[in-house]
């Protein structure tokens, strides 16, 4: 079993890709918090979105301010679930995935997909609230199907590896 996962190119490629989508997760972090506090302030968003002083207007500003303040929920949250990853791509690599240390880890994983989902409905809210024909806000945020049948997949294989695990110390105490 060692061999198998160590000579699959797919492992090395995982975790180097993981690596890099932990330092952009924190890269777009700093970038949201920078437009937030750094950079703009209501007339600078304002111009960008050429809009004239009015209730409309401050409305979408403070709409956008509070996406955007979700989204720097949300680093936290990929950051707690790419580590898992990483880690669980580690035990793969060594030959030993059935363990219940990534049992809990799927099952950590399927939660912050759950936060990550519900964030996405809000987002999504947020962004049809403050959208106005004049000036319209498209997100990629809101109900996803996929994302909901990954939240369900991945509680489904945290069952399956504490299973798995159960099942591989049963086999190595008959062995």
């Amino acid at each position: 079993m060692s061999r198998r996962a160590s000579s699959s190119a797919a492992l090395p490629i995982a975790y180097v890709v993981l690596r890099i989508l932990i330092v952009v997760n924190w890269l777009m972090g700093a970038a949201i918090l920078a437009l937030l506090v750094v950079m703009p302030n209501e007339r600078w968003i304002m111009a960008a979105f050429k809009l004239s002083p009015s209730p409309d207007a401050e409305r979408l500003v403070m709409g956008l301010r509070a996406i955007a303040v979700l989204g720097l929920v949300t680093i936290p949250l990929n950051y707690a679930l790419l580590k898992r990853l990483v880690a669980i791509v580690e035990t793969v690599r060594a030959g030993h995935p059935f363990v219940a240390a990534n049992a809990s880890r799927l099952q950590a994983i399927a939660w912050v997909l759950l936060a990550l989902q519900l964030l996405s409905i809000v987002i999504g809210a947020i962004a049809k609230a403050i959208s106005t024909p004049a000036h319209p806000v498209h997100l990629d945020a809101g109900f996803s199907i996929n994302g909901w049948l990954a939240v369900l997949f991945t509680f489904v294989l945290a069952r399956v590896f504490a299973e798995g695990t159960v099942m591989r110390e049963d086999l190595e105490g008959t062995v």
